[in-house]
């Protein structure tokens, strides 16, 4: 007659297993969330630059409108951040758009808050939360 042996983990094993996921688990998950939200800040940026280009070829006296596709970042599918166009004052030559998270967006809760864009080239940062914005240069860097 022949043995039959049950191949099986041992509970030992599976919590070593466990164990190791959980620690990966533990490091991938921000780095993750991090990398997202860099992705949708660069989204905004470069929106901000798309509907400036719309600005600066609309030749108009008056507050352009934003079409649809160049309200929002990203282009197409659920906007994460909404765009409009202020009228122009002594400081910001002509015109300034900005980008604000939406309400119920991911990035809503984001330290970097409403991105500033204007005529002259002037990036910047509003914070509505009432917390510290970050330098500009850690919100608009895209590297």
């Amino acid at each position: 007659m022949t043995k039959s042996t049950a191949s099986a983990f041992t509970l030992l094993e599976l919590m070593i297993a466990l164990a190791i996921t959980a620690t990966l688990a533990v490091f991938a998950i921000p780095s993750y969330r991090s990398h997202i939200a860099r992705t949708h800040r660069v989204d905004a940026a470069s929106a901000l630059y798309r509907a400036a280009q719309f600005v600066e070829g609309a030749a108009s006296d008056s507050v352009p409108t934003l079409p649809a596709g160049l309200d929002q970042a990203p282009q197409s599918g659920t906007a994460v951040y909404r765009l409009r166009v202020l009228p122009g004052d002594d400081t910001n030559g002509g015109y300034a758009i900005e980008a604000a998270p939406a309400d119920a967006g991911p990035m809503r809760d984001d330290p970097c808050g409403t991105f500033m864009l204007d005529a002259t080239g002037q990036r910047g940062n509003r914070n509505d939360a009432g917390g510290s914005t970050p330098a500009s240069s850690e919100c608009w860097n895209t590297s």
